[in-house]
């Protein structure tokens, strides 16, 4: 069963003078459906923009807009709220605030709050583009970092004020996924380097077109959302997907399955775990014509050869230590399939997983799935989420790194 990292976390909720203060409606609603109890905090230009009745309504929790509300309501006392709190979000964080919070400037509930809480503080920063480059701005957000605050954008764009620029508020969803891996106190994979491939490769047949496959890159965001979730550095080898790494994960771009192959083999040494969850395409036309190739009337051949084995090469090159996991999409007996995968790949856990018509898999948020280990022996998850699958996975990596040895001294 999926995990809910959420479920009765108590989040402050500091939303603070921005045009993008509505956005925080949708944070709230967020938080609270997924379980946490959210203590929204207005400072009082936030209340200008939006009404403390919109986020009661939302959160079922008493708005903050003035220092001494806590006469009225003890149970919200700074004090009280700062050591109960699982996570201070402020967001949309203004230039205002974030030299409050790097200067100890105290003039409110939530500056005040901020100088008490020992919970882990994330910043979603929204404002004019010449404001966020000020060296000022600059200087406070590198104070808060080195203090060990953490930030989420701000991404570029068309800003309120017409400008377009650095300073926008990034999305909702991503702050979302940014404030997850806060509140979640697994550390099972602490200090632990995680490389991930995810996503479908692209072989060119001309400037045009190509040769490729349905993988949407989902696996891949399930995968590494959950090692960071648990304290991993994760590393994202991606082809072209539908859907980015999470925020935070290093991410590395490339089109072709020598690509991949390249990039693993520069990484492989310094990596405590490495998955490969990406559709590697098995072939690629053996020429690339440099112009497109149009209707002739008769049949187009192409010659294909082999492309590298990701997988495989990872397999022959694997340093004392490290635990590799390896996915197979097969339309056939997925035990059958997986044992014989695992005799020519000794991998330490191989995910096997149905797709073809009418199947889920590629594009898909769930997944029909087995996990066999180093020994064959199979476990049948079912039907289940692709957040599942990455938590299962998980699951075992650690037991997995808990009886061996550490990894070389990485260089």
């Amino acid at each position: 069963m999926k995990r809910n990292t959420w479920n009765n976390r108590e989040v402050v909720l500091g939303v603070t003078g921005s045009i993008a203060a509505y956005k925080a409606c949708e944070l709230a609603s967020r938080m609270t459906e997924l379980g946490a109890k959210v203590i929204p905090v207005l400072t009082h230009s936030a209340a200008e923009l939006v009404g403390p009745s919109t986020f009661e309504a939302i959160t079922g929790q008493r708005a903050v807009t003035a220092m001494f509300d806590s006469l009225q309501n003890p149970d919200v006392e700074h004090i009280t709220v700062a050591s109960r709190a699982s996570l201070f979000l402020i967001a949309p964080a203004t230039a205002n605030i974030l030299a409050k919070a790097a200067n100890g400037l105290a003039d409110d509930w939530l500056s005040t709050t901020l100088l008490v809480t020992r919970a882990p503080i994330l910043f979603a920063p929204a404002m004019n583009t010449n404001m966020y480059a000020h060296p000022a701005t600059q200087a406070n957000l590198n104070t808060l970092r080195a203090r060990g605050c953490h930030f989420v954008g701000p991404e570029s764009g068309r800003l309120a004020c017409r400008t377009v620029g650095p300073g926008r508020l990034i999305d909702p969803p991503v702050i979302l996924e940014a404030a997850s891996l806060l509140v979640d106190d697994r550390d099972d994979l602490a200090d632990k380097r995680v490389l991930i491939t995810s996503g479908a490769t692209r072989e060119a047949l001309d400037p045009v077109r190509y040769l490729s496959n349905r993988s949407s890159g989902k696996m891949g965001y399930a995968l590494a959302l959950e090692a960071m979730a648990r304290g991993a550095q994760v590393t994202v080898i991606t082809g072209p997907t539908e859907i980015a790494p999470p925020h935070g994960a290093e991410r590395i771009d490339i089109e072709t399955a020598e690509e991949m192959a390249e990039a693993v083999a520069q990484r492989l040494p310094e990596t405590d775990v490495f998955v490969a969850a990406a559709a590697v395409a098995d072939y690629r036309p053996a020429h690339a014509p440099s112009v497109k190739q149009k209707r002739t009337g008769q049949p187009l051949q192409l010659e294909l050869v082999e492309n590298p084995d990701v997988l495989g090469r990872a397999c022959s090159q694997r340093k004392h230590g490290q635990v590799l996991v390896g996915f197979a999409a097969e339309t056939g007996d997925l035990e059958e399939m997986g044992r014989e995968k695992l005799r020519n790949k000794p991998v330490d856990l191989l995910v096997v997983n149905r797709v073809g018509p009418g199947q889920c898999g590629f594009g898909a948020g769930s997944l029909d799935a087995l996990i066999l280990d180093g020994s064959a022996t199979v476990t049948d998850l079912g039907h289940v989420g692709k957040e599942t699958v990455a938590q299962a996975v998980f699951d075992r990596v650690a037991q997995s790194l808990r009886g061996r040895a550490p990894t070389e001294t990485h260089i």
